[in-house]
């Protein structure tokens, strides 16, 4: 930890308010103290390296606003680090709370570092990402990848300021073994679950992250870095959700939150994945039983298979249920999922299609202010205010775009009823 640097976990129990708690308190308009009793009780976290100064602070967590993310990166066949900076401007424009770096292809190194000195919130990563391709590029198999390599990526990500890490600790041998007595249709759809039950089953050892889980927990600590304990055995579709492999994998997850409280580094539940409708409020549930109240972080959920080029809304759909249930951070998914490596307009679909969720999960579950933005929207739309209505809108741009492109010959109205606005005809009559 950098000189001068401060834990954010053991901060808290001493009651101590950290400059990262009080900037992430004050964006989210609540006082000091309720982030500071959240951090010290692992039901929030406030994802800030201590070697990464950035603006954007946010806490993530039990009571507070429903945050975002959003994913970019490179992959083996797409690498362009304008490119990638340009969806990292589009994402912070559309208003997301944290971004991920994903990249798995070209320099990652060096792309992970400029995006890392480009982003103005808090950054994740998935260090083994970088372990398997550095290694797949000296002509190796990914399972021939050594416990020394794996922890030598975490350690350089942590120690270039990156501010939350993907670990896939729950994949283990009870895992895959519950995997393989049931069985699924689509196995293992996470790219480091997929790499490290490779390596287990090419190995015949237990995962290093969970059997050198202390030895995580050193390194996340010296930097102050939040964990994301990964979801390795999440569903890839409705017909695989909610299985065995699944809630084994929680299970282990909610014990390792535990060791990872008591150690002073602050960690995070990440979930499902392709959830039916009708799962996804008892899915986030599940997880705050087993993980102690911990921050849950899901990818979507997407809540049916059949909709490829629109998972922003099957995503949508779930990630407001799990918001409005209780879950802390929603993954976006974009338009492309499924289909293609994302591009700007489809970052920029994504994270306001999570917001959307994310805002409407919030209204359901009384966060302060949510249900207020919502209120003064309809007062405003009474008066047929339009610019305060823009003012307000979730996408200003948007909504000024599609208001200016059809002007009614009546000017306090819109062309949808013209003449024949409702609120027009008897706002003096009521």
């Amino acid at each position: 930890m950098s000189k001068g640097a401060v834990n954010q976990i053991e901060a808290a129990r001493k009651g101590e308010i950290t400059e990262a708690m009080r900037a992430a308190a004050e964006r989210e308009g609540v006082a000091p103290e309720r982030i500071v009793e959240g951090v010290a009780g692992g039901t929030v976290v406030v994802p800030k390296n201590a070697g990464h100064d950035f603006r954007g602070l946010v806490a993530i967590g039990a009571g507070l606003r429903t945050k975002t993310n959003a994913n970019i990166g490179t992959s083996p066949d797409v690498s362009d680090l304008d490119f990638e900076l340009k969806k990292l401007e589009a994402a912070r424009g559309a208003g997301v709370d944290a971004v991920m770096d994903l990249s798995t292809g070209g320099e990652i190194a060096a792309i992970r570092r400029a995006i890392l000195e480009a982003c103005d919130m808090p950054l994740g990563t998935v260090p083994i990402y970088q372990a398997a391709v550095e290694i797949t590029a000296q002509g190796r198999a990914i399972s021939s990848m050594t416990p020394d390599e794996l922890f030598a990526a975490i350690e350089a990500h942590c120690r270039e300021g990156v501010d939350f890490i993907t670990v896939h600790c729950g994949v283990t041998r009870a895992s895959i073994e519950a995997l393989r007595r049931e069985g699924r249709v689509l196995d293992v759809v996470s790219r480091g679950g997929a790499f490290l039950t490779d390596w287990i089953l090419t190995n015949d050892a237990e995962n290093p992250l969970y059997a050198e889980f202390d030895r995580l927990l050193e390194i996340a600590h010296r930097f102050d870095v939040t964990l994301s304990l990964g979801d390795g055995m999440r569903p890839g579709c409705l017909a695989d959700a909610t299985d065995r492999a699944q809630v084994v994998e929680l299970i282990t997850l909610g014990e390792l939150q535990q060791r990872a409280l008591e150690a002073g580094v602050q960690a995070m539940i990440e979930g499902p994945g392709h959830i039916p409708l009708d799962e996804v409020a008892e899915n986030v549930r599940l997880e705050k039983a087993l993980c102690h109240g911990a921050p849950f972080y899901v990818l979507g959920p997407i809540v049916t298979d059949v909709a490829p080029g629109y998972d922003h809304i099957t995503s949508a759909i779930g990630g407001a249920i799990a918001a409005a249930a209780g879950a802390d951070f929603l993954c976006y998914v974009t338009p492309a999922e499924h289909l293609r490596l994302p591009e700007v307009d489809d970052v920029r679909e994504g994270v306001i299609a999570a917001r959307i969720a994310a805002h409407a999960g919030d209204v359901a579950k009384g966060v302060a202010g949510a249900r207020e933005w919502d209120d003064e929207m309809g007062r405003w739309r009474k008066a047929r205010n339009w610019s305060k209505q823009i003012e307000l809108a979730l996408d200003p741009d948007r909504a000024r775009a599609y208001h200016k492109a059809s002007v009614s010959r009546f000017k306090d109205v819109c062309t949808m009823c013209s003449e024949f606005c409702s609120i027009r005809l008897l706002e003096r009559r009521l």
